[in-house]
């Protein structure tokens, strides 16, 4: 498995693809032009005290906390998965293509982790292209690569080489955190255990700062 995450996603938007991209969906024109009045022509400025700075044309990119956002950032990743998952198809390549904004997952299965490797590079090779072409790119310090084992002897498992890609060469971790839970290779879940068991236990022995001189926590 290989999860990896668009660098800058949200304020690389290009407004040109995705307006076109609203066009060739069959969308009513009325929907083309709300959001070709909702997002050509923005401006911005910059406060710092009493300092204002003049205005600046934004040509590219949404803002992340807008309500809109989230549906405009689906709306362009669309062709983009739409060409991959194709590509895979054509190739024979058997992935699994997971997405969550600007976080993916490229899943494979094989008995051989060689094997997994070679279907992830190619994967890794079309994904990054496709992105390429539409104005974004791959935060390599986030991309990250994890097997799951039903095996016990996980020693000396093959790291991944994407530099080819120009892309860093991965290591297999030992544990991966996914949205605030912690996997390791046996899915035995200890690691998330322990994890917030010792948070927990964190938290509580740091209550006892709570208390003063005069009143415990507990009264």
């Amino acid at each position: 498995m290989l999860a990896f995450d668009i660098s800058q996603f949200f304020p690389s938007l290009n407004y040109h693809l995705l307006l076109n991209f609203f066009d060739k969906a069959g969308f009513d024109p009325k929907v083309s032009k709300f959001f070709s009045n909702y997002l050509v022509g923005q401006q911005t400025n910059y406060f710092w005290n009493n300092f204002s700075s003049q205005l600046f044309s934004v040509d590219v990119g949404v803002d992340q906390g807008l309500a809109l956002s989230s549906i405009l950032s689906a709306l362009y990743l669309s062709p983009v998965l739409y060409v991959l998952e194709k590509e895979l198809k054509n190739l024979k390549i058997p992935i699994f293509f997971l997405s969550f904004v600007n976080y993916g997952l490229l899943i494979t299965q094989n008995k051989s982790l060689f094997v997994s490797n070679s279907f992830l590079f190619c994967s890794y090779q079309i994904i990054s292209s496709l992105l390429k072409k539409f104005g974004l790119k791959l935060e390599y310090s986030k991309i990250k690569i994890f097997h799951f084992l039903h095996s016990t002897d996980s020693f000396n498992l093959p790291p991944l080489d994407l530099s080819p890609l120009n892309s860093p060469i991965l290591q297999p971790r030992n544990t991966w955190k996914y949205f605030g839970f912690i996997f390791d290779r046996k899915l035995s879940f200890r690691s998330y255990i322990n994890f917030y068991t010792n948070k927990a236990m964190s938290m509580v022995k740091s209550m006892k700062l709570l208390r003063n001189s005069t009143h415990s926590l507990v009264s």
